[in-house]
C-alpha cells in the first residue's frame, strides 16, 4: 500500500472557513483501532483510560472497532510497540478495513512517523484527537483563534512526515536539496507566520478580557466559575441555576467557548456564573497555553464550584486530574465549593468518602438536570462568598439612594430601617464594593 499523505484542514485567517493546508490533523478517521500500553509507572487504569478513550473517539464521529493493549517495561523509542506487535496491529487493521489507528499517549514525532510508515494507516495520538474535537466544536473567534495555535503546536515538530514521499521521488547529489526537504522549510516559514499573528490577535483577547475581568472587580457582582472534568455536568447545571440556554450534551468537551450569566439569589444578591473548557487527565500542554486567555477567568474568579459526576466509576481519579489542573494555572488556593452532580443516578446508601482538599471542602448533591439540590448549592454558594464580605453596620444619607441600591445588589442585607438622618443598614458586601461604604459609619 502506498504511504497515504493527508491534507488537513485548518481554520483560517479570516476564522469563517478552512483551507487546506500540509500538516497533521485531518478529518476525524471512520474506522480506528485503540491503542494502549501499560508500564510499571502506568498509574490510570488502562481499561478505564481506554473508555475515556473511546468517548473521546465518538465525540469527534469515531467508530471504534477493536482494543489492543501491550504491557512493557518501557516504550520503544521507535515504535512505541514491539516489532511483533505493529506487524499484528497491521494485520488488525486490514481485517477490521479500518483507516486509523488511535494512541491513548502522545506520540513523539519519529514514533508518530515510523508507525504511519509501518502501519500504512493514518495514525492519532491522544492530543490529536482531542485537538480534532476541539477543532470541530469552537464557535467563538476566540476559541478558534486558541485551537489553531495549539494545532500549529502540535504541527510544528511533526511536519517532515508529510512530505517524505517526495524526497523519495527525487534523486541527487549529496548537496541537491530534495522538493520535501524545500517544501518543509516552506511549511515551517509559513506556520511560524501564522503562529505569531495568532499570538498577536490572542494577545489582544486577553487585554479586553483583563479590562472586562477589572471592571467586574471594582463594579461588578462577585464571579463564580464552574470548573470540573469535562461532561460532570457543568454547562446543565449553569442552564439550572442561571436558566440560561447554552448547549449542553452528554459527550466530552460539548462547550469550549466560556459563558458568562447574571444569577439573582433569593435575597437579590447578583452573581456572576461562568462556565468554561472542561479539563480531563493528561490534558496537553499545547492547550493549556492556548487556552491561557481563557483558563485565567478560572484563576480570577472570586469562588469556584467543583462539579463532579458523583456517578462515575472513577471519580476520584477525575477530581485528582481537575486539581493538577488548577494548579497548573494557579488557582489551587481559591475558596471552592463540591458540586456532587448526577446524584440521582447515585444509590441510595453508597457511601462518599473523598480525599485530599476535595475532603475538606463544603459539599452539596445536585442533580442539574432535575433540579434537585440546586437551592442548596446557591446556599452554599452564598455562605462560602460571605465568609470573604466585609460586615457593615452604616447609615447611608437619603440623598446617596444609588448606594442603598448598590448594597441589595451585590450585598447580603441583615437589617433595613428608616431613621431621621438616613437609611440604617447592617450586612455583608464584597470587599471591592465595601470601600464606599465605609464613610457611613
Amino acid at each position: 500500500m502506498a504511504e497515504q499523505v493527508t491534507t488537513p484542514k485548518i481554520i483560517s485567517k479570516d476564522h469563517n472557513e478552512q483551507k487546506p493546508m500540509q500538516g497533521l490533523l485531518s478529518e476525524a478517521p471512520a474506522r480506528a483501532i485503540l491503542v494502549s500500553i501499560e508500564t510499571p509507572e502506568t498509574t490510570w487504569s488502562i481499561n478505564e483510560s481506554l473508555d475515556e478513550l473511546e468517548q473521546l473517539a465518538t465525540t469527534a464521529r469515531v467508530t471504534c472497532v477493536d482494543r489492543v493493549v501491550q504491557r512493557l517495561e518501557r516504550p520503544n523509542s521507535a515504535t512505541v510497540l514491539g516489532s511483533g506487535k505493529v506487524e499484528e496491529l497491521a494485520q488488525l487493521a486490514q481485517f477490521h478495513n479500518c483507516d486509523a489507528i488511535i494512541f491513548d499517549l502522545e506520540l513523539k514525532p519519529n514514533q508518530h512517523r515510523n508507525l504511519e510508515r509501518k502501519l500504512e494507516v493514518q495514525v492519532l495520538d491522544r492530543t490529536a484527537l482531542i485537538l480534532i474535537i476541539f477543532g470541530q466544536r469552537a464557535r467563538t473567534r476566540e476559541g478558534r483563534l486558541q485551537v489553531e495555535l495549539a494545532q500549529i503546536d502540535y504541527n510544528l515538530p511533526r511536519l517532515t512526515r508529510q512530505w517524505s514521499h517526495l524526497s523519495r521521488q527525487r534523486g541527487g547529489g549529496s548537496n541537491q536539496r530534495s522538493e520535501g526537504e524545500k517544501q518543509i522549510e516552506v511549511d515551517r516559514r509559513l506556520l511560524r507566520r501564522q503562529r505569531d499573528q495568532l499570538l498577536e490577535e490572542l494577545e489582544q483577547v486577553r487585554s479586553q478580557r483583563q479590562l472586562h475581568r477589572e471592571h467586574r472587580k471594582y463594579a461588578g457582582a462577585p464571579v463564580v466559575a464552574l470548573v470540573g472534568y469535562t461532561n460532570a455536568g457543568k454547562s446543565t447545571l449553569l442552564n439550572c441555576l442561571a436558566g440560561a440556554q447554552t448547549l449542553s450534551e452528554d459527550k466530552l468537551f460539548a462547550t469550549l467557548d466560556p459563558t458568562i450569566r447574571r444569577v439573582r439569589q433569593q435575597g437579590g444578591q447578583e452573581l456572576l456564573l461562568t462556565d468554561t473548557v472542561g479539563f480531563i487527565q493528561r490534558l496537553p500542554t499545547t492547550l493549556i497555553a492556548a487556552f491561557r486567555a481563557t483558563l485565567e477567568e478560572v484563576a480570577e474568579a472570586d469562588l469556584l464550584v467543583h462539579v463532579v459526576d458523583a456517578s462515575h466509576p472513577y471519580m476520584h481519579h477525575q477530581i485528582a486530574a481537575v486539581e493538577e489542573v488548577l494548579e497548573e494555572i494557579g488557582a489551587v488556593g481559591l475558596p471552592m465549593v463540591l458540586a456532587l452532580n448526577k446524584s440521582d443516578r447515585c444509590p441510595d446508601n453508597m457511601p462518599l468518602q473523598l480525599e485530599g482538599i476535595a475532603g475538606t471542602l463544603p459539599m452539596v448533591s445536585v442533580s442539574a438536570l432535575n433540579g434537585v439540590g440546586v437551592e442548596a448549592l446557591l446556599r452554599c454558594i452564598s455562605e462560602t462568598l460571605m465568609a470573604q464580605f466585609d460586615a457593615l453596620d452604616v447609615t447611608i444619607p437619603y440623598d446617596r439612594g444609588d448606594l442603598v441600591a448598590q448594597f441589595h445588589q451585590f450585598g447580603k442585607i441583615d437589617l433595613e430601617e428608616y431613621k431621621e438622618t438616613g437609611t440604617h443598614l447592617r450586612g455583608y458586601m464584597p470587599a471591592n464594593h465595601s470601600g464606599l461604604f465605609k464613610v457611613f459609619h
